[in-house]
């Protein structure tokens, strides 16, 4: 399932932006990760103590972790943006969010997000066992984004995958980690794009001269 989701990733970002193509093969990416993730086993939401020690789910916590992680992302990429292979990079999927309905980008983002989390810190995470269980499913988390050939999108996945995996470990379920991961994607699909929008002249990829025909 792992293999599959992975090959549909990185087929689904070397399609033209905006296409049906595109918003077909992120749709199954979703489908892949979710259906994998549950038919695996129950997946458990997860509990944490509030300033009263009880236990709850979790909500704001991740919510506001979510923010944090996107600022943080914020930072660095006004960084990336004057290193060249990065810069490229964060173009090249960005011209994901900028071309085509913004709903449709947001709902298969968000989709995406979510399938992730049931597969990668629930079932995968599950099925490592006590041993590492937040290293070893970074590390698959990050080798499946690496069928993408995208940098940016491969060490993003490092980080995030450790904090969803630390989210996982420290609550015992999903709910932490998804709502982080949500929070963040849309953060980041609302306020990223703008920062590499290229000039007229200077394409980042097959398809931006028709991206600056739209």
């Amino acid at each position: 399932m792992s293999l599959a989701g992975a090959g549909l990733l990185g087929k689904s970002l070397s399609t033209k932006p905006g296409s049906s193509e595109f918003y077909g093969l992120t749709l199954a990416v979703a489908g892949t990760w979710t259906v994998g993730g549950l038919l695996s086993g129950p997946v458990h939401r997860g509990w944490m103590y509030d300033r009263d020690r009880r236990l709850r789910r979790p909500v704001i916590a991740p919510v506001l972790m979510g923010v944090a992680a996107f600022v943080a992302f914020y930072l660095c990429a006004l960084v990336a943006r004057r290193v060249p292979v990065f810069e490229r990079a964060i173009s090249r999927v960005m011209r994901y969010a900028q071309v085509g309905s913004s709903r449709s980008v947001l709902l298969t983002t968000l989709l995406n997000g979510a399938g992730e989390e049931v597969f990668f810190r629930g079932a995968l995470y599950s099925a490592v066992g006590k041993r590492h269980p937040v290293a070893l499913s970074t590390a698959v988390y990050s080798l499946a984004t690496t069928s993408t050939r995208n940098p940016a999108l491969v060490l993003a996945s490092v980080v995030m995958g450790a904090l969803f995996g630390a989210q996982r470990r420290a609550t015992g379920g999903i709910q932490a980690p998804l709502l982080t991961h949500l929070t963040w994607s849309t953060l980041m699909l609302r306020f990223l794009p703008p920062l590499f929008d290229r000039p007229p002249g200077a394409p980042s990829s097959p398809w931006a001269g028709e991206v600056m025909d739209q």
